[in-house]
């Protein structure tokens, strides 16, 4: 009989633990394997067969970076491993809200879209938050600068005159 030194053991915890950080290794294995950075924590997507026009179109399955959106059993279906969460099935599906992806970014900050409209306001506010960052530091970086000297301008002779039409 095993003996229990003053600890409960959760068997079912250990094992779920397990089970998640391989398939994080196996994740990660395969988006090296293709090229891929990880930018986003943890995800999920979602597709709504009953909206899906998938058998007309095959949009998503066509804008996939990854190749984790395919065509099988009569509908689209996802590959977990493969998808990073961008935006590019989104993007490129022709009915709002048959696919729905919700993101969290390494901040702890939790992204949902559903429809273009959502993607891009999403992807507008990333971009006016990283150019927001880049001008704050430069301001930061050109306050830390010593004050140089400023240049004399040239004397009437040295300036070239300006070009007239007759």
């Amino acid at each position: 009989m095993a003996q229990n030194h003053g600890k409960d053991v959760d068997i079912f915890q250990l094992l779920e633990e397990d089970s998640e950080q391989r398939t994080k290794e196996k994740r990660e294995q395969l988006l090296k394997s293709i090229g891929v950075e990880e930018l986003f924590e943890d995800g999920s997507i979602e597709i709504d067969a009953s909206t899906c026009d998938g058998v007309e179109c095959k949009l998503c399955i066509k804008a996939c970076p990854t190749n984790a959106l395919y065509w099988g059993s009569g509908k689209v279906g996802i590959v977990e491993e493969l998808c990073v969460f961008c935006t590019a099935c989104v993007l490129s599906c022709i009915v709002d809200g048959c696919i729905k992806v919700k993101r969290k970014r390494a901040d702890g900050e939790v992204e949902e879209f559903s429809s273009p409209a959502q993607a891009l306001r999403l992807q507008h506010k990333i971009n006016t938050r990283k150019r927001r960052g880049r001008a704050e530091s430069r301001m930061e970086w050109e306050r830390e600068l010593p004050s140089l000297p400023r240049m004399r301008p040239l004397p009437p002779l040295l300036r070239r005159h300006r070009y007239s039409r007759p």
